[in-house]
């Protein structure tokens, strides 16, 4: 059977939604899917957007079904809005942010880890696993809506950030096709997504707006991460065209940092009352912090909100506690702590306040989003030159409030005074962008439409030891042999040149991976010996013993490097014999998964 949708999902840190539309219209009619989800104990409500949050019942709640949206009771957990509820009463059982843990390499993604450091007697999820609880609901709410329509059979683009290496996006992909989508599945880069959502808002216009050789600089900070864009104009055969040039690295900083921030200040205000509270351990107030923020910075919103916490103390068992929070008051707090005057030369600070740290999400030191933007800038820049940006494009719930646009405009005015750059006008609904945008984009894939061009974001590479005399106690070094240049596009494959490789088989053996954001001139082949962590980092590595065949009698084979990017844009790597008509295939997180 035909597919009859494209189906956009935006697997939010904070929110999931899911946007489509029809094949067969003559432009694309995007639309929210109504997800039913339950808001309170036994009360189910359909919403626009899915929190990413999942609540892991204790066993008195299992058994009166209090937390099932099941046809049987007795499920040990639920996602969505009662579970972000939840995360304020219940933080020990409530996982929250699995897609920044998916891009944690330090962790093992397949292991019960979350919720991070709960209680031994608190059962645990791996972030696949909570990544695949998401999907899983969206698909059911997908074939309660449209029966007649399985999901396996519709085109599906799942979005990631631009920052994903190649294994946090196998990850997603892995989480998606264990949940029921379909393996013809598309990853899209959320700033791509959000780009598409604009065009389809502007139609044929867009050509208006932008011209040959502008840059538009796509700004994304939601909920819990910030992704960094460049998207430049080109012209092909008399015809504009957008290529993606580069991507900043995955920044946790956020919106729920700026929830926290503020409520360090309310805690202060009900301090000044007398009333002793610890946001760092109350979520509760987090979360009212939250919707404080939402309501005064909204276009019209008031000049001052109320907070209000349950008391703690004797006297006040039962009640409440509340103070007024100040608009104004909140306005300055953001911008000076997330979006700081700084020069085009000022670095991120790395703050430590101790050498000694909890292992955990590697959230951002500094909080300034303006001195992550200028560092991207001049990463990706010419020699000490800034890559100048003509256009900016908003993204993400942070940016609903127009006052926070003008403060990051203000900053790239002053970086750029001689032709600051200028605002493109967004979407209206920067919560659902990047859903409507990949739904548009499958639309565009399938009837024809402009396209985004980038491949490849970054460069990757495999490391190799080298030959030499062995030292006690020093390892051999390592040199980096590029095997996928930055940009290489989907659908297409190269054999890297290099001398003859020795492969290990038949044994336990380690391979490492290295990608790189910012040496986009290394083609298949290139030999990095010696580079800086601004330049390459290493990913995840890769414990696996390859089969050794009988007639093959040493531990190592001689081989040569074949890279391949498939059309859905997944990066498989083959060891090709170069003496026998032998290949074996390296793929990234390739680990036992008891947690699936």
């Amino acid at each position: 059977m035909a597919a009859q949708f494209v189906i956009g999902i935006d697997l939010g840190t904070t929110n999931c939604v899911l946007a489509f539309t029809p094949l067969d219209s003559e432009e694309p009619e995007v639309k929210l899917l109504q997800i039913p989800q339950l808001v309170a104990p036994s009360t189910v409500e359909s919403r626009n957007s899915l929190p990413s949050f999942t609540y892991l019942a204790n066993p008195s709640e299992t058994e009166g079904g209090l937390y099932d949206l099941s046809d049987t009771h007795g499920r040990s957990f639920a996602v969505g809005e009662v579970a972000r509820k939840q995360s304020a009463e219940m933080p020990d059982r409530t996982v929250g942010a699995a897609k920044s843990w998916l891009s944690h390499s330090k962790v093992d993604r397949h292991q019960a880890i979350l919720p991070w450091k709960a209680p031994q007697d608190v059962p645990k999820i791996s972030p696949v696993t909570a990544s695949r609880m998401y999907l899983e609901h969206l698909v059911d709410a997908w074939h309660k809506s449209f029966p007649d329509a399985p999901i396996t059979e519709q085109q599906v683009v799942l979005t990631v950030p631009a920052s994903f290496d190649a294994s946090a996006r196998e990850l997603t992909r892995e989480a998606a096709l264990a949940a029921g989508l379909p393996d013809s599945l598309v990853l899209l880069e959320e700033p791509q997504a959000a780009t598409y959502a604009w065009l389809a808002d502007r139609g044929d216009g867009w050509r208006k707006c932008l011209g040959v050789n502008d840059r538009l600089l796509v700004c994304d900070v939601g909920g819990g991460t910030t992704d960094l864009t460049l998207v430049e104009v080109t012209e092909e055969a008399g015809a504009l065209q957008l290529e993606r040039k580069a991507v900043g690295n995955h920044l946790l900083v956020g919106g729920d940092n700026m929830d926290l921030a503020i409520a360090w200040h309310v805690s202060e205000l009900f301090r000044e009352q007398g009333v002793d509270l610890d946001p760092w351990q109350s979520v509760s107030l987090w979360h009212s912090c939250r919707a404080a923020k939402e309501a005064l910075l909204s276009e019209d919103g008031p000049e001052t909100h109320p907070v209000a916490v349950l008391g703690r103390g004797s006297r006040l068992i039962g009640g409440t506690v509340s103070v007024d929070v100040e608009r104004q008051k909140v306005l300055e707090l953001l911008s000076h702590g997330f979006f700081a005057e700084c020069s085009l030369d000022d670095a991120p600070v790395k703050q430590r306040v101790s050498g000694f740290q909890e292992i955990g999400l590697p959230f951002e030191a500094d909080t300034a989003v303006t001195r992550h933007l200028a560092a991207f800038l001049k990463r990706h820049g010419e020699g000490d030159v800034a890559a100048k940006p003509t256009h900016v494009l908003f993204n993400g719930g942070v940016f609903k409030a127009t006052s926070l646009q003008q403060a990051v405009m203000q900053r790239l005015a002053a970086w750029f005074s001689d032709s600051p750059p200028q605002l493109l006008d967004g979407t209206h609904d920067l919560d659902f962008a990047v859903s409507r945008g990949a739904a548009s984009y499958g639309w565009a894939k399938q009837r024809g439409g402009i396209r985004i061009r980038g491949g490849a974001a970054r460069s990757y590479y495999v490391g190799i030891e080298t030959a030499g005399l062995a030292i006690p106690g020093a390892p051999r070094p390592l040199k980096a042999l590029c095997v996928v240049p930055a940009g290489m596009e989907e659908g297409t494959e190269v054999d890297v040149p290099s001398e003859d490789i020795g492969l290990v088989v038949g044994e336990a053996a380690r391979f490492r991976f290295f990608s790189s954001s910012v040496r986009k001139d290394d083609q298949p082949g290139s030999v990095v010996n010696r580079w800086s962590a601004d330049e390459i980092v290493e990913t995840d590595s890769l414990e696996a013993t390859l089969d050794k065949e009988e007639d093959i009698e040493d531990d190592y084979v001689p081989v040569q490097f074949h890279s391949q990017i498939t059309e859905l844009g997944v990066f498989e790597l083959w060891c090709v014999h170069t003496a026998m008509d032998r290949r074996w295939k390296l793929e990234f997180s390739v680990r036992d998964d008891a947690d699936r």
